[in-house]
């Protein structure tokens, strides 16, 4: 695996690297070792798979609080999606900055997001399938979100939202949620 550090502290962009012969290529796609000789957390409490019928679907952005922050590996399996991650930890140098990421079924590459960065991603193709290695159990109680929307990140998804979730939709925005501050 080759590991990437992006802008935001502690996320990796995971690519492949691939040992190809006639039949094809074979690739480790998560290594326990690998992922702690770097720092990252390999913990792996629950594997998740969403599929999305229409491009444009929205999901996010969704995080855990301790204790039960979690962290994620996602990958998309099949066509394409715009995955983007938000640090809010207010202790970290990059507090409420933001990156999206490309990840699709052909360039297979894998995003790691920390524990306590929000998390969300747009399909770019119909059909399009997300695999989810996931840190910790999913907690309901500490379940938390912020509104895809939300002007104090300024996301600029790359395709106009065709579907969303009810309560994906009514998340608060930050100043609400963190803050306690009407919007």
């Amino acid at each position: 695996m080759i590991f990437t550090q992006t802008q935001l502290k502690d996320a990796f962009i995971i690519d492949l690297e691939p040992r190809q012969d006639q039949r094809g290529f074979f690739a480790r796609t998560f290594c326990a070792k690998e992922f702690a000789e770097i720092g990252l957390k390999p913990t792996v409490a629950q594997c998740n798979l969403s599929f999305n019928y229409k491009q444009g679907t929205l999901r996010g952005m969704h995080y855990q609080t301790a204790p039960a922050t979690e962290t994620k590996l996602v990958r998309c399996t099949q066509g394409a999606i715009y995955d983007v991650i938000i640090d809010m930890r207010p202790d970290s140098p990059t507090y409420m900055a933001h990156i999206g990421v490309e990840l699709t079924a052909a360039n297979r590459r894998a995003l790691y997001v920390p524990e306590m960065f929000a998390h969300g991603y747009q399909t770019l193709t119909e059909a399009a399938e997300v695999m989810y290695q996931v840190g910790e159990f999913y907690t309901p109680g500490y379940e938390h979100g912020l509104r895809y929307d939300d002007p104090a990140f300024g996301i600029a998804w790359p395709v106009a939202v065709s579907e969303i979730s009810a309560k994906d939709a009514a998340w608060p925005l930050w100043k609400t949620a963190v803050l306690g501050v009407e919007a």
